[in-house]
């Protein structure tokens, strides 16, 4: 049964920004995130704690944190790979963190230099000491439609690599197609796969549009009650397995689709465009999200008449 009602996950600052070639200031970050909190998105991922010599664009997580506004209401979150990723987002005042999983072992091992199990063993002591201090973990399982290195993945191994995660106390598993490969055709699969060991409510599903789906992916996750999706403003990011191509499901996107089929996210679609016409800005190259190109030509089209 489709649910009235829609959680945007909005993770343009954090996944979508790494994938970035440009280097954005942080005082263009704040911008960022401070012009989506005012759009009402109820969730941002605003930056992760990982090593800035594996990902550059990342360094500043804590001075991002120290200079956003808050808006009360929005839950503002961060992305750690292990327990020195936890300390320094919990000295950055993080309420809500991230760990991220892989369906596969070849993915697993490339990503994080660790296999499936090693990677939950450190989840594990993460998830310990972050409820400890009293913050909340969410899980992402990468790799889920569709690996590169590795091609086409079970459900199976799907369900049960999300049930591992659910069981270190996780409060939702993030089900990720992280090369945009995933169609209309396999979510049903994976996701009656999962369903037999997790719950609906603690789902959600991260799409990428690499191969143009990740809408018509939606549509059909939303008859099993999937409730949560994420996405990044302007479809910010590319996919690093596909050079040149589109990454994440853009929010303008996705917004527009919901709001068409009456479902209520709480969004203000003017305020992601306001927050991607911002960044596109600062990048170097166009934002692939639809409606972000529609609005953009529309612009034009008005300062020429």
């Amino acid at each position: 049964m489709t649910p009235p009602r829609i959680t945007i996950v909005e993770v343009g600052p954090r996944d979508g920004l790494q994938n970035e070639r440009a280097l954005v200031p942080t005082a263009d970050k704040i911008e960022l995130i401070n012009r989506l909190s005012a759009a009402h998105l109820p969730v941002i991922e605003v930056s992760a704690f990982v090593s800035p010599r594996w990902v550059p664009q990342m360094a500043d997580a804590a001075d991002v944190f120290a200079g956003i506004t808050r808006a009360p209401g929005i839950r503002y979150t961060a992305l750690v790979p292990n327990l020195a990723g936890l300390d320094r987002a919990v000295a950055a005042g993080v309420t809500e963190i991230a760990v991220f999983a892989a369906s596969t072992e070849t993915f697993s091992r490339k990503n994080i230099n660790q296999s499936i199990d090693e990677s939950l063993a450190t989840y594990a002591q993460v998830c310990g000491r972050a409820h400890a201090a009293g913050l909340r973990v969410r899980g992402y399982l990468s790799t889920a439609f569709g690996c590169p290195f590795e091609g086409a993945v079970a459900p199976g191994r799907v369900a049960d690599v999300a049930a591992r995660l659910a069981d270190l106390g996780v409060f939702e598993v993030a089900i990720s197609d992280t090369i945009g490969i995933a169609h209309p055709g396999q979510v049903p699969r994976v996701l009656e796969a999962v369903l037999t060991r997790v719950p609906v409510h603690q789902l959600a599903l991260h799409f990428h549009d690499t191969r143009g789906t990740a809408l018509a992916n939606v549509l059909a996750s939303l008859p099993y009650g999937i409730a949560t999706f994420d996405a990044s403003a302007g479809g910010l990011g590319g996919c690093p397995y596909a050079p040149g191509a589109a990454g994440n499901l853009a929010t303008d996107d996705l917004i527009y689709m919901l709001d068409g089929l009456g479902l209520e996210t709480g969004v203000s679609l003017a305020g992601v465009t306001d927050a991607s016409t911002f960044i596109a800005s600062k990048i170097d190259h166009r934002l692939p999200s639809r409606y972000a190109q529609a609005q953009e030509a529309r612009r034009s089209l008005k300062s020429e008449v």
